[in-house]
């Protein structure tokens, strides 16, 4: 069940009352969306998201699923205080007046069983539609219903989510190498799934699927996660964008008062500035 928000608009906070000292340069958006947090893993930058979160405030969160990684935690329990840190952050945020609403994905598909509950100001949802400030409709959803290996070979996607995380385990102890030589941030799994030509037709092809599905849904663009590439582009008259994570790209999609959607890749506290890949996107005719 879809759940539109647009004659929901939540009373806008004051920036002071999201956070209660605001540090040099924060920003306050019409929205953020962010997925793919995976807490409850090694991999999961929670502590970079802290940072990101007291940096950016917005008067709508969207949560695009995989938030919590059900999977992992199955296997071995693994809760530091920087996970249980951004629960309470979502939560006091949403306290505030931040309407927050949250799309389950598969790694956190149990939330899928509470759709359209809420739990402190949490709004659960199945999927969602956004309509952004210069009035264009977007499905909001994880993505992983076009997954095939998620959908027809789970055991698969668990073979496949093992390797992952083996993979992040060296991409960490890679990167605090790195970090002595004063290098910045470098992800090794992205970087061996641009190059592995079956991963670089895979994204292909599930960002063409969800974008035709939104396009056979009447709306003008989608907002997913799932794939852990954060992207903004046009696919066949329907914008298409992706999150990305906080796992790898550290990344969020955001939205201004006047519409417009920007990729912010987040650098940490001693960056000038975040690098932004900026998408000024006028509205779809549908």
């Amino acid at each position: 069940m879809k759940h539109s928000f647009e004659s929901m608009m939540p009373v806008r906070s004051e920036e002071p009352s999201l956070d209660e000292e605001l540090p040099p340069g924060h920003q306050h958006y019409r929205s953020i969306f962010i997925s793919d947090l995976h807490l409850g893993t090694p991999g999961c930058q929670a502590i970079e998201l802290l940072e990101f979160l007291k940096h950016h405030s917005s008067d709508y969160l969207y949560l695009v699923g995989d938030i919590i990684d059900g999977w992992q935690l199955r296997r071995r329990w693994f809760w530091p205080q920087a996970h249980n840190d951004v629960v309470q952050k979502l939560l006091r945020r949403g306290r505030k007046g931040c309407r927050i609403i949250y799309v389950p994905g598969n790694h956190d598909e149990f939330a899928r069983g509470f759709t359209d509950h809420q739990f402190g100001g949490i709004e659960m949802v199945e999927d969602a539609v956004h309509i952004t400030a210069d009035g264009r409709r977007l499905w909001i959803t994880h993505g992983d219903y076009f997954d095939g290996v998620v959908q027809y070979a789970k055991w698969l996607a668990y073979l496949g989510d093992t390797l992952y995380g083996l993979a992040l385990n060296l991409n960490r102890y890679l990167n605090k190498v790195r970090a002595r030589m004063g290098l910045p941030y470098w992800s090794l799994s992205a970087y061996l799934k641009q190059k592995v030509k079956k991963a670089v037709n895979f994204v292909s092809d599930f960002e063409v699927a969800v974008a035709n599905e939104a396009r056979r849904q009447g709306f003008q663009g989608v907002v997913c996660g799932h794939i852990h590439r954060a992207e903004i582009r046009e696919i066949e008259g329907i914008l298409y964008c992706n999150d990305g994570d906080w796992v790898e790209s550290r990344t969020a999609l955001v939205e201004h008062f006047d519409g417009r959607l920007e990729l912010l890749h987040w650098q940490g506290e001693s960056a000038e500035h975040p690098r932004a890949q900026l998408a000024q996107m006028q509205p779809a005719t549908v």
